[in-house]
């Protein structure tokens, strides 16, 4: 019955892996210990990857791939699909557009945006949040987040930008060493040329006006050159791309750049909060 269940619930990709691995298993006349001794595993964790009990990690895909592939590629694609179905669901869509995207425009007001997040940090906010999640599913998601941090360093190039409301860089998440952490690790990323990182202060309404007040927004623009807005809120999200709807976000986007700290001066209050500037 178990098995039943987990494969009911498992993700389309998950299921056609591990079916997939089963017949080429079997083909082989294999049992499920001797292709774990093959690919580095366990029997139980074949058997995990055929019941569609747990996931196949990319380690594992890779293995799979490089084994029993054929050389037809289908494991080594079924990565980037199984990686993207460990995000939430109302995260997956974006996370594919920020993956390929040729500029990130990323304004945050709750936290450090992923991207940019240490592993400790990321495992501080995931497992305080709620609803509670399982230990396998934090680092699960801490290990999906992790792996978006490969766009600093794709090709071609992608330019990012990144605004941040000093209240989510004043907020504790864990602890003050994971924070000192984490504040390196922004300081470090804001001195890449194709990264550019700016503070909007918690004083800006003082001067009359405030545009970030309506709280976080992510503008994109794809290979195609379409340019798209998402935003989220309490787990649910919405992606834009009406020309007259991202032409007004991208405009108030500007004015919060504008009212922002310069990206020297930004880069000079980072260092601060992480004790490397007096």
């Amino acid at each position: 019955m178990a098995k039943a269940d987990n494969k009911a619930t498992a993700s389309g990709v998950t299921r056609l892996v591990a079916r997939l691995a089963r017949a080429l298993r079997e083909r082989e006349k294999l049992t499920q210990t001797a292709l774990g001794e093959k690919l580095g595993y366990t029997g139980s964790a074949i058997s995990a990857l055929e019941t569609c009990a747990q996931p196949p990690s990319d380690e594992m895909l890779v293995a799979l791939e490089q084994t029993m592939g054929g050389g037809l590629g289908v494991f080594e694609e079924a990565r980037e699909w199984v990686r993207l179905e460990k995000f939430p669901q109302h995260f997956q869509d974006f996370a594919l557009l920020e993956e390929q995207a040729l500029t990130l425009c990323l304004f945050e007001t709750q936290a450090i945006y992923g991207l940019f997040q240490t592993e400790s940090y990321a495992r501080a906010l995931i497992a305080g949040g709620f609803p509670v999640l399982s230990d396998q599913r934090v680092e699960e998601l801490v290990g999906a987040r992790m792996a978006r941090a490969a766009i600093f360093d794709r090709e071609p190039v992608a330019l990012i930008e990144l605004i941040l409301d000093e209240a989510a860089l004043r907020r504790g998440i864990g602890s003050e060493a994971i924070m000192r952490g984490q504040y390196r690790r922004l300081a470090e990323l804001a001195q890449r040329r194709n990264v550019s990182v700016q503070v909007l202060p918690l004083d800006v309404g003082f001067s009359g006006e405030h545009a970030g007040m309506r709280g976080g927004m992510y503008l994109v623009e794809t290979p195609k050159h379409e340019r798209l807005v998402y935003m989220e809120t309490q787990g649910e999200s919405m992606l834009l791309s009406a020309p007259p709807k991202v032409s007004m976000y991208s405009q108030r986007y500007a004015k919060i750049r504008a009212q922002a700290m310069g990206p020297r001066e930004s880069l000079v209050f980072i260092e601060k909060l992480a004790g490397e500037n007096p």
